[in-house]
């Protein structure tokens, strides 16, 4: 299933935070969302799955407009995982990924032996699996961050959309996280992942789309949209992206 967002502005309160922004992910890519903070990553996704409504233009799941479909409908199809998830209090790690599984079953039907299944692999994938029976409220903002992507990965979903999964995470979290998106694409999903750290973005991502102040500055294959000039003007950094031997960006200083 494909997402595609067509011309969607936003505000919050009385002031217009995105300009008409488009983008489109299909299965199998993993598209990122970049830019200087405060750019409207964030508020961009939050459209995509009906935190936010729009203020003009549509967001389309696979033709249909989402804010249009019911929740649960939605929740069967796109799968959120968002920066610094408030602890779920009383909870443990694996009730709370185990929620993920309500839009397939119903509030009040017991798991059956398949949506435990389910759970414990998406547990394994985010490395929480020692950690299942801690309650949530203990963790540190890296482990509820973990826990946020395993809940979304249990909801099986055909889209998947990710707030900053690498925030707060050491170095071999984020290589893990961000090695799982890549395999999850591989599989056939479509991923949206809004991503602070250029070289992640370079490295993991298919496709880009570059936002600043709140508008589309560039869109299209990664190692073509992050050019010298481009760096320079959104990042402010003197910076050069190789292809070979694979993707990567040398960061020279600043612009």
């Amino acid at each position: 299933m494909s997402l595609l967002v067509h011309n969607v502005s936003a505000t919050l309160g009385s002031q217009e935070v995105l300009h008409s922004i488009g983008f489109e992910v299909r299965p199998g890519e993993v598209l990122g969302l970049v830019g200087p903070n405060g750019s409207g990553k964030t508020t961009a996704l939050r459209c995509c799955y009906r935190a936010l409504t729009p203020a003009s233009g549509s967001v389309l799941v696979d033709g249909v407009d989402a804010h249009e479909m019911k929740r649960a409908e939605l929740a069967r199809i796109v799968g959120v995982g968002t920066q610094e998830p408030a602890a779920s209090v009383g909870l443990t790690v694996r009730e709370s990924v185990a929620l993920g599984r309500v839009p397939h079953r119903g509030w009040f039907d017991r798991p059956s032996a398949s949506d435990e299944d389910i759970v414990t692999s998406c547990l394994r994938r985010v490395d929480l699996l020692d950690l299942a029976g801690r309650d949530v409220g203990a963790l540190s903002g890296g482990e509820r961050q973990r826990v946020s992507i395993a809940r979304a990965l249990a909801q099986q979903p055909r889209i998947l959309l990710l707030d900053e999964p690498t925030n707060h995470l050491d170095l071999r979290q984020q290589l893990l996280v961000m090695n799982a998106v890549r395999d999850l694409a591989a599989d056939g999903l479509a991923v949206v992942v809004t991503v602070h750290d250029l070289r992640l973005a370079v490295e993991y991502c298919t496709s880009l789309a570059v936002i600043a102040d709140g508008s589309l500055v560039a869109s299209g294959a990664t190692t073509e949209v992050l050019t010298d000039e481009l760096l320079a003007e959104v990042f402010g950094i003197r910076a050069t992206v190789r292809t070979r031997p694979r993707p990567t960006i040398d960061i020279h200083g600043l612009a």
